[in-house]
């Protein structure tokens, strides 16, 4: 979500202009920011921390070349949500889940609804199942049993 998104979601939801609504937004940046560089830490109840911490020098290696390189020190902001934050996440995680439990078994009825002839007794010959009327199986995995003149025309019993 772009902060122009973020704008016109609250201008609607509030009755405000995008104009003022956009204003108070970018003061909210600002002073979040402002807060940062000053007192290196922001504590947002109910969202979250920001803080600034300076990160070490450090060897690293440049994934193109293999070459290692030295990384100068810096400083970096992190950010810790929040309680409610993180249980918002988990139960996202846990409708992820959910949902993919339920394709899964969604799917493997599918796979069986298939896999099982139907009451004519037709279906999937390699499970035991009978081809379609006027169809033989022509592969010969599909006789499993192996009975002569399964796969063939059927017998004239006239002898000619």
């Amino acid at each position: 979500m772009t902060k122009k998104e973020i704008v016109r979601t609250i201008a609607e939801e509030i009755g405000l202009t995008q104009l003022k609504t956009k204003e108070i937004v970018q003061k909210t940046f600002d002073a979040i920011v402002e807060t940062l560089v000053e007192d290196h830490r922001i504590e947002l109840r109910n969202f979250g921390v920001f803080e600034v911490k300076k990160r070490a020098a450090r060897k690293a290696r440049n994934p193109r070349t293999g070459e290692k390189v030295d990384v100068a020190e810096k400083f970096v902001v992190t950010f810790k949500p929040g309680k409610e934050m993180e249980e918002r996440v988990r139960e996202l995680e846990r409708r992820a889940a959910e949902e993919a439990a339920e394709r899964r078994l969604a799917e493997e009825r599918a796979a069986a609804a298939a896999a099982e002839p139907s009451a004519n007794g037709s279906g999937n010959v390699s499970q035991g199942g009978y081809p379609p009327a006027g169809e033989s199986p022509s592969a010969p995995e599909a006789n499993p049993g192996g009975f002569a003149g399964y796969d063939r025309a059927p017998h004239d019993s006239t002898g000619s």
